[in-house]
């Protein structure tokens, strides 16, 4: 994580979740996603059994108050369809459908504490999981990409026409842009993603980093993976 440690501003750290963390994490879990459940303790700890090294947690070193997180599991794509939910992606939020031999690195969640947002934190957190992925030799991280400023837009605009005038910076999302801004492609739109997110109409969006010099097999492009239609 030294390249992260970079990003980070002063006054915080960068580290791998403890089972310390958990009551701290569900509690910002539950402010940043007021209309979903938040993690369990159970949960929690089940994400560092299966994969320890990819939970990594940012801390204000004064307090020692965990500020924001970033959650990954590993998975096989092809056994997955394009537009599957983080349901599905998760197994309900247990990651109990992690693969150690996984070619992908999934990115099942990153939040921040309202308290901490707007320091770079979320940077600092996705260069920690690419990091990772350079380690371990992989290809590709995917994640979903909340569009929150859709839903005002939804009943004159497609979700695919709002996605291209994001990534023509024509229009400003508070969270597609900001991946964007941080070197992820949009891969498509996807409808049910986090179904109780109003505020993106329901829509997400597919994104994907690709680690310089790995390809990916062809068996494995993710254009290819079929959708659940």
């Amino acid at each position: 994580m030294n390249e992260a440690r970079l990003h980070l501003p002063e006054g915080y750290a960068i580290r791998l979740m403890s089972d310390q963390d958990y009551a701290q994490i569900s509690a910002i879990c539950k402010m940043v996603y007021p209309t979903e459940r938040p993690y369990t303790d159970e949960e929690l700890a089940a994400h560092h059994r299966v994969f320890p090294d990819g939970q990594f947690v940012v801390v204000h070193v004064e307090t020692g108050a965990v500020a924001g997180v970033h959650f990954t599991l590993l998975i096989q794509m092809m056994h997955f369809h394009l537009d599957d939910s983080w349901e599905t992606l998760t197994a309900g939020g247990s990651f109990a459908d992690h693969d150690p031999s996984g070619h992908t690195l999934y990115g099942a969640d990153l939040f921040i504490h309202p308290g901490h947002q707007h320091h770079g934190l979320g940077k600092a957190l996705t260069v920690a999981t690419r990091e990772l992925v350079t380690r371990l030799g992989l290809w590709r991280m995917v994640g979903g990409s909340r569009m929150p400023g859709y839903g005002k837009l939804a009943a004159v605009m497609e979700p695919d026409d709002y996605i291209d005038k994001v990534k023509k910076a024509e229009m400003t999302d508070p969270v597609l842009t900001v991946h964007l801004h941080d070197g992820w492609d949009v891969v498509t739109a996807i409808r049910g993603y986090l179904p109780h997110d109003e505020e993106s109409h329901g829509w997400a969006a597919v994104i994907q980093w690709i680690s310089p010099g790995c390809d990916p097999p062809a068996a494995f492009a993710l254009r290819w993976v079929p959708g659940r239609a």
